[in-house]
């Protein structure tokens, strides 16, 4: 069953994922004018991962000058909801066994009560344990300052649960996500799996892909942390390694003028935030985090954003892919069965004929 909404795709042939009238991050590109006197220094000391990757003023294109057919569309997905519906039973389980293991046992979760602390929490495990304890008590022995500590102990116990059972073959992946997969190697098309912004970590979302098997596992590309810091957009965001080996001189004008320019985006993203606080409760870092994945993931694909397709487990990928104008179609799992993602292209129920296929997708069904 699907739901779809308005947002729709639009997919002209690209010769560059980053033309001078991309929004990169909202930045305009009169504004990228103070690197010009020096830019024969600048650009040699970035660090890319394509070679044949031309970078003329901060806009990027391949050798080539048109895309394969096979390149016309990615597909990008999410761990969490999406390749395994962790929050479903084994996020619950995780949390049950780190109770046990501090010797709570008045404490368990049952799928009611752990959908309810989702819902009002919305998913923000440190809260969920501050509405459950405040709801059934805390700990006789527990001073009250001493609460914090206490649930920094259950995550951390819950941690190590959620990665033993993740690792072992009790939680497997989600029906038809390893047929997806393989129909869209057959099509030439690439797929991106994005563990940067998990919710349960890069190392337990790595681990889930192995369940994919090796041969599935390396035709796909992963984009962790490190991945998204090494990007140009990363680089060009974040700042890493982007001035190393500069003229001290150079350094300082460089960085009076983009300190200048990262100060008029913080006030434009903290607008933007202010506007949506009531639909996306993600603070600016995190969502900062959710974007880069996301164009990072469309830059090692050399497709633009607006041919990349996420499939999504949550609100917050689907606000990032939003921000960028990425389309974006959710797969429901136990945990959001009953949430509403409006900005979402469509809204479905898992992988396979009846939901989400390759054909579909490569017959715009949704887009």
């Amino acid at each position: 069953m699907e739901t779809t909404s308005s947002p729709t795709l639009s997919a002209p042939r690209f010769s560059s994922f980053i033309t001078t009238k991309t929004n990169l991050y909202g930045i305009p590109t009169k504004t990228l004018d103070f690197l010009s006197p020096f830019s024969k220094y600048f650009y040699p000391k970035l660090k890319f991962h394509n070679k044949n990757l031309q970078i003329n003023r901060f806009c990027a294109s391949s050798s080539s000058s048109e895309q394969s057919p096979s390149h016309q569309l990615a597909v990008l997905l999410e761990v969490d909801g999406v390749l395994m519906d962790i929050y479903g039973g084994g996020n619950r389980e995780a949390f049950n066994l780190a109770f046990r293991k501090l010797g709570l046992d008045c404490a368990n979760w049952t799928k009611p009560i752990y959908n309810d602390l989702i819902r009002k929490s919305a998913g923000e495990e440190k809260m969920m344990l501050f509405l459950y304890f405040n709801r059934i008590g805390w700990p006789s022995s527990l001073p009250t300052n001493e609460r914090e500590t206490f649930m920094k102990n259950v995550l951390r116990e819950k941690k190590i649960a959620l990665e033993n059972l993740v690792m072992s073959k009790s939680i497997p992946l989600r029906p038809g996500a390893e047929d997806f997969i393989n129909d869209a190697n057959k099509e030439g098309i690439p797929v991106v799996i994005l563990t940067a912004y998990s919710k349960i970590g890069d190392k337990i979302a790595r681990s889930i892909i192995e369940k994919l098997g090796n041969e599935v596992a390396s035709r796909v590309k992963i984009v962790g942390t490190v991945e998204a810091e090494k990007s140009f957009y990363g680089q060009l965001v974040l700042g890493e390694g982007v001035f190393s080996s500069l003229d001290e001189q150079l350094v300082r004008e460089a960085r009076k003028a983009a300190s200048a320019e990262k100060q008029r985006i913080a006030k434009e993203v903290a607008s933007m935030l202010k506007l949506s606080v009531d639909i996306d409760t993600s603070s600016s870092e995190s969502s900062q985090k959710i974007v880069t994945a996301l164009r990072a993931a469309a830059e090692y694909v050399e497709v633009p954003v607006s041919n990349c397709v996420l499939i999504a487990g949550s609100q917050s990928g689907v606000a990032g892919a939003e921000r960028i104008g990425m389309p974006c179609i959710v797969l429901r799992s136990s945990s959001t069965n009953r949430a509403e993602f409006t900005s979402a292209n469509a809204t479905l129920d898992g992988f396979g004929a009846a939901d989400l296929t390759i054909a579909k997708l490569l017959n715009k069904r949704w887009l």
